[in-house]
């Protein structure tokens, strides 16, 4: 039982100084953000979620607090994960590949005065870099939720959220606390 108590205690020491890390580093692209899809709502746009693996289940996760609810009742917000429809997913991942299973769902749905909102803990799945390479070649704008540095979806957000860290379940962790946050910031704000 020790050896569990020292590993948790380890984790637990290293997500701290991460969280940390992640509020000097990440505060102000937060609120970015936040801006971007209030504004996105004020004009009753939508926003598109994505992602591999565990960060799939975040997309679902995040869509689920906006077209619920995260705190509060009120009126769902426009929001789809772009993970969720395995006959879509397997179709474009058939005929055009896996690289444009999310590009193709944003060219077929997504209009300008919306949001690509992709989440890859490297910050270079290629998926995710494509379908935010597609959203601004339509004019819709951009937030990327990765790891360290941002990989190759920096070049390709308008909002990079970088979480400085290369260790993916601290990421992913962190990464949770982020969008929660903005989820709570969007639903308190656009209700005013």
């Amino acid at each position: 039982m020790a050896c569990m108590d020292d590993l948790f205690k380890k984790r637990a020491t290293e997500l701290q100084k991460l969280i940390d890390e992640t509020v000097r580093s990440c505060s102000e692209p937060i609120e970015a953000a936040v801006e971007l899809i209030l504004e996105c709502y004020r004009k009753h746009g939508g926003v598109f979620v994505f992602g591999n693996g565990g960060s799939a289940a975040d997309a679902q996760h995040i869509v689920g607090e906006l077209n619920g609810r995260f705190l509060v009742d009120r009126p769902g917000l426009k929001a789809q994960s772009l993970c969720g429809d395995a006959a879509t997913m397997t179709c474009i991942s058939n005929d055009y590949g896996y690289e444009q299973v999310f590009a193709r769902q944003i060219q077929a749905n997504a209009v300008s005065g919306d949001i690509a909102w992709g989440l890859s803990t490297s910050g270079n799945s290629p998926n995710v870099v494509n379908a935010l390479a597609t959203a601004q070649e339509r004019g819709v704008k951009t937030i990327a939720l990765t790891g360290q540095g941002g990989g190759k979806c920096a070049e390709k957000a308008d909002v990079l959220i970088a979480i400085p860290s290369s260790f993916t379940p601290h990421i992913q962790e962190v990464g949770m606390l982020i969008y929660h946050c903005i989820c709570e910031k969007v639903e308190s704000t656009h209700l005013q």
